[in-house]
């Protein structure tokens, strides 16, 4: 079952940019780039169990960090996609070590308050991320090649969606992934096992806030503009959703949610003033309800049905 959905996953990748319009391509860029974003926080939220709500803040790193590297300096964009990666995760390790001391609601709080202090200096650092006014980006680059269109970045954002995903399922089954999920067990236990708790807390917001930075990287791909509104508290809520939609804890459903509810999301912005009523009562159905994710209820349902 598992080697079909893969098979079908990977058609229809290969086959969307022949048979669809140029906003469906731009529509599969976001969502992939989206994805990203939630493998990452999978790893501080779903693997490791560390409530962090900076994820926007990392990923507004990735953007500017790499749309400067290609826009000022010419860099190729693999080398400007790492520089956000790199960036974001030498930031997010900072932030791992401050809020070692914290747990649940404090810790949540405290990366809360990075979050909107990032979006102040995005605002407020005209000289560097253009303020108010937003940062053009210019298009990018590697070796005369220039990624102007959607469909000309699409291959591009899908093969780092793929290599981030493969590098999560590493990390997952590594003594690395073992020793986070150790920790959102119980720390006293992973402590008496040997598990270093401090430092693999600290890995695992590094880990997280690099794979958001190369989740703005993959952004600079397909767009020229960012503004930092697009980068508040708002997005990190969107990206919390999805990883609750899809399942805590789950590779599969972090992937899932993504694609699941970032379809849902661009039905909503129809409605922008009702976008976080709907994200906030989606969370609380779920974890009143569906606490597994949306797969995993589905996949039960399934089961019983067929055993009744």
């Amino acid at each position: 079952m598992r080697f079909l959905a893969i098979a079908v996953a990977a058609a229809v990748l290969i086959a969307l940019p022949l048979v669809t319009t140029g906003y469906v391509v731009y529509l599969a860029n976001l969502l992939l780039t989206f994805t990203v974003l939630c493998l990452g926080m999978h790893i501080v939220i779903g693997e490791t169990g560390q409530f962090s709500l900076a994820h926007a803040a990392f990923y507004g790193i990735g953007i500017y960090a790499a749309g400067i590297a290609g826009t000022t300096f010419g860099t190729p964009f693999p080398v400007s996609i790492l520089i956000g990666g790199l960036a974001a995760s030498a930031i997010g390790f900072v932030i791992g070590m401050v809020a070692l001391r914290m747990r649940d609601i404090y810790l949540a709080l405290a990366t809360f308050a990075f979050g909107e202090a990032m979006q102040w200096v995005f605002l407020n650092w005209n000289a560097v991320t253009g303020g108010p006014n937003g940062l053009r980006i210019a298009p990018a680059r590697l070796f005369g090649l220039e990624l102007v269109t959607d469909k000309d970045a699409y291959p591009f954002v899908v093969a780092t969606a793929i290599a981030m995903l493969v590098l999560t399922v590493i990390v997952a089954r590594a003594r690395l992934g073992r020793s986070f999920r150790a920790v959102r067990e119980s720390e006293i236990a992973a402590q008496a096992m040997g598990v270093p708790v401090r430092r693999t807390k600290v890995v695992a917001f590094g880990i997280s806030a690099f794979f958001a930075g190369v989740a703005g990287g993959m952004f600079t791909l397909f767009s020229t503009y960012i503004h930092p509104d697009s980068l508040g508290f708002q997005t990190t809520i969107l990206v919390l959703t999805m990883v609750v939609v899809g399942g805590l804890g789950s590779i599969g459903g972090a992937v899932g949610g993504a694609i699941a509810f970032g379809l849902i999301s661009e039905l909503l912005r129809q409605a922008p003033s009702f976008q976080e009523i709907a994200y906030g009562a989606i969370l609380i159905v779920f974890m009143m309800y569906a606490p597994k994710g949306l797969f995993a209820f589905l996949a039960d349902r399934f089961r019983g049905a067929r055993h009744a």
